[in-house]
């Protein structure tokens, strides 16, 4: 697992904003963002709604082409290159299994069409058992094959999903909120299926959600973003163990816990005020106008993303003090 699959340096990812021709104005959903996955882990992704996580996934995988910076998938800069070949190794599976497949295809042809593509099937047999298998591999069997979208539950939908994203062998998926649409006693089941299928298939994970429970339980390190910065980077029991950034502390005392006296013995942090917009974020730290510890510096310099302790990384000018 010391290998790097996939590295980001300085991405960026800027989205013009409509009906702003004569001020140009741009939402900076990612900004000057930097990580890596090594090969056959996990990283988590975790904040709030409208940080950028979902931006960075399809960005890596050029859905969205990037403003700036660089990505490197096995050593390979891919920012400028055909994705083609690329497109059997890097996968996604997306947060809304409703809106994601095609109510006018079977479940045969969703799952075959990335098959036909690539040509990885040698004859019409070879594409049927190659369905079937993938269906069975995500626990659903060959009679949904002839069905539609429409005819299954949101769970056997994300199934589905999944095996699309499956047909092509990748290395590497980006699974973008997976959960976040399904009742809880089915996240568990889908949950250990990813587990499964990396351990089966030695499949690394970017791993997208805002269920910090989640997220600990699935990944190997885990990254937190605010407003379309990287705020920490470490692994994921040392972040819950030893919080370092003040928005990393907030987020974890919001998690709840089943043991009532644990709970009122907690001390929550509550944040101050709203996020700021990302068509004008704050100068300097990003995170500054709703942390407790704010310092002139703080709204002066931009911090960076320093190893305070082995494998143990923030962004934030009270740590380096």
């Amino acid at each position: 697992m010391g290998e790097k699959l996939l590295e980001i340096k300085g991405l960026t990812k800027y989205f013009p904003v409509k009906g702003s021709y004569i001020h140009k104005s741009f939402v900076q959903a990612v900004d000057d963002v930097s990580f890596h996955i090594n090969r056959g882990e996990t990283l988590g992704l975790v904040g709030e709604s409208g940080c950028g996580k979902t931006t960075i996934g399809r960005t890596i995988l050029r859905l969205h082409e990037p403003t700036s910076g660089s990505i490197f998938y096995d050593g390979v800069d891919i920012t400028k290159v055909n994705m083609t070949p690329y497109r059997k190794k890097m996968q996604i599976v997306f947060q809304d299994p409703y809106a994601s497949l095609n109510p006018r295809m079977t479940v045969a042809d969703i799952v075959g069409e990335a098959i036909d593509i690539h040509k990885l099937a040698a004859s019409s047999k070879d594409r049927k058992d190659m369905i079937v298998s993938l269906l069975e591999r995500v626990g659903l069997n060959s009679e949904h094959a002839t069905r539609y979208p429409h005819e299954f539950s949101g769970g056997q939908r994300q199934r589905i999903g999944i095996a699309r994203s499956l047909a092509v062998s990748p290395e590497f998926i980006v699974c973008d909120e997976p959960i976040s649409a399904l009742d809880v006693s089915i996240q568990a089941q889908i949950i250990n299926m990813f587990e499964d299928l990396q351990d089966k298939l030695g499949l690394t994970y970017l791993f997208i959600a805002h269920d910090l429970s989640v997220v600990k339980h699935i990944s190997d390190r885990i990254g937190v973003m605010y407003l379309g910065k990287l705020v920490e980077v470490t692994d994921s029991k040392e972040l819950y163990k030893h919080p370092l950034h003040p928005y990393t502390q907030s987020l974890l005392s919001a998690i709840p816990i089943p043991d009532p006296k644990l709970s009122r013995g907690r001390k929550r942090i509550i944040l101050e005020g709203d996020v700021p917009s990302p068509v004008n974020p704050p100068s300097g730290c990003r995170f500054r106008t709703r942390c407790q510890y704010a310092m002139e510096v703080c709204s002066a310099e931009v911090p960076m993303m320093i190893e305070h302790e082995p494998g143990h990384f923030a962004a934030c000018h009270l740590l380096n003090k």
